[in-house]
């Protein structure tokens, strides 16, 4: 039998095909091993039931009361619906459908036609400053978009297979909406230095990637009001976020977010922050100078509780979500604001009933006139 030192024991968690080594005291309690699984299985601790020997592990008996000792194999088994972040979820791009039956007179016919489609959309993009590129099987960004250069107020190339996004970037100088998602984006793919250069650029959308980290360039676009990083493999976010003063939206959610830097609190415009699906075993307790906020998604955490002035100092929080964490109701109500922010968010879920049943009563005026 495998033994550690005298105040360590070495145990084994088996989970899904893998085996999990642990190293902790004896005198740990379940609950400490399963916040130490957390981050490694990510299923959250009210989702897993740990069984050693055919005895399901009561989570506040130590491992020593418990038997567990060093060696053991312990056996986790995870409810389903209380798992975190697993990282990016990523979309296959559409195929276009491809001929193969055509003769070569009618393959020239369709060269020809495809090259006036080309130039029938360019002008489009140039007369508009939209460039629609979403969904379109490519791998490469095509060299025509360079050609609107200062035109361009938005470009989708979501849902690609885009391999590189290249410094070349900076030549739209005009660019308010970037969306990037979808494309299998890793952190070296993305020249971060070309996009600084875009000074007018309000939404970003990098989100369904593979992308590890944020870079501190991050900071240089200032003008950014929608920053979207869902669904990548994220573990933190970049001190430079400060910088980001105009930030209304932050969706970072469906990450591996262990911990969330203090100067989000600088970020005082933001409205909505989705957190949700992440690591978090904690919040800044700079999240209460965020006094725009309306909405904070937090499910899917480690999450025990909140910061203290959250309900005293955000005034026009109305929306927390804080599904399948640790939080209890009797928690909430012990902090103060908590009864104003009750108030509120139920004020607003009647006002969601309201328009609903006057907009069901409109619909059946009109069906009794017929």
């Amino acid at each position: 039998m495998e033994m550690g030192d005298s105040n360590t024991i070495n145990i084994t968690v088996k989970f899904s095909g893998r085996s999990i080594p642990i190293t902790l005291s004896p005198d740990s309690t379940v609950e400490d091993l399963k916040s130490l699984l957390q981050p490694l299985t990510n299923v959250l601790p009210r989702g897993q039931k740990l069984i050693c020997k055919g005895k399901l592990l009561m989570n506040q008996m130590t491992l020593r009361e418990s038997e567990v000792m060093s060696g053991a194999r312990v056996m986790l088994m995870a409810s389903q619906g209380l798992h975190q972040g697993g990282g990016p979820i990523l979309k296959e791009a559409q195929s276009q459908v491809i001929s193969r039956k055509a003769d070569s007179s009618s393959k020239t016919v369709n060269e020809k036609k495809e090259v006036q489609v080309d130039k029938n959309r360019l002008e489009r993009w140039k007369l508009t400053g939209v460039v629609a590129l979403g969904e379109c099987n490519l791998k490469a960004i095509p060299d025509e978009v360079w050609a609107c250069a200062s035109l361009t107020r938005v470009l989708d190339i979501g849902n690609n297979s885009i391999q590189q996004v290249p410094d070349q970037i900076n030549c739209l100088t005009s660019l308010q909406k970037l969306l990037l998602n979808a494309n299998g984006l890793s952190d070296e793919s993305i020249s971060w230095e070309g996009l600084t250069t875009l000074k007018c650029l309000m939404v970003l959308s990098v989100s369904q990637n593979c992308l590890n980290s944020l870079p501190p360039a991050l900071g240089a676009l200032t003008s950014l009001q929608q920053l979207d990083v869902s669904n990548n493999t994220l573990t933190t976010l970049p001190m430079e976020i400060r910088f980001l003063t105009k930030l209304e939206i932050l969706k970072a959610n469906n990450n591996r977010i262990s911990s969330i830097p203090a100067c989000i609190g600088d970020c005082n415009s933001l409205i909505e922050v989705d957190l949700s699906s992440n690591h978090l075993s904690e919040l800044p307790e700079t999240v209460g100078n965020l006094l725009n906020l309306k909405a904070l998604h937090l499910g899917n955490n480690g999450l025990k509780s909140l910061p203290s002035t959250i309900f005293k100092a955000c005034l026009q929080l109305s929306t927390l979500d804080l599904h399948n964490t640790e939080i209890t109701m009797d928690v909430l109500r012990q902090f103060e604001g908590w009864e104003d922010f009750d108030e509120r968010r139920r004020l607003k879920h009647q006002k969601q009933l309201d328009f609903r049943v006057v907009n069901s009563a409109k619909f059946d005026e009109g069906a009794d006139k017929n």
